[in-house]
């Protein structure tokens, strides 16, 4: 079984699961699993089912006029890996 560790956990909230589990008769470990089970249910439920009907803001905003300029030179249309393109541009400086 996978282990899970949070660092940095806040000593307020950690108090209040303390107080959590001993009211629900379980171990902070216990109450921890049940607590994010039932999150992630609810998180399940609200997802929505449908795909939206109407577009995206970002798959119908605008290209900039550069970005379409850059498009007509033939930017982006290469197979060439993008770190090295940015490593050859920081090294002409």
């Amino acid at each position: 079984m996978p282990t899970l560790v949070i660092k940095s956990f806040p000593a307020k909230l950690h108090t209040k699961l303390k107080r959590t589990a001993v009211a629900h008769r379980r171990s902070v470990t216990q109450e921890t699993m049940y607590l994010l089970e039932k999150a992630l249910e609810a998180e399940e439920q609200q997802r929505p089912t449908t795909v939206r009907e109407e577009p995206s803001y970002w798959g119908t905003r605008a290209f900039t006029p550069a970005y379409l300029r850059a498009l007509k030179k033939g930017a982006f249309s290469g197979t060439e890996d993008s770190s090295e393109g940015i490593s050859n541009e920081r090294d002409m400086r």
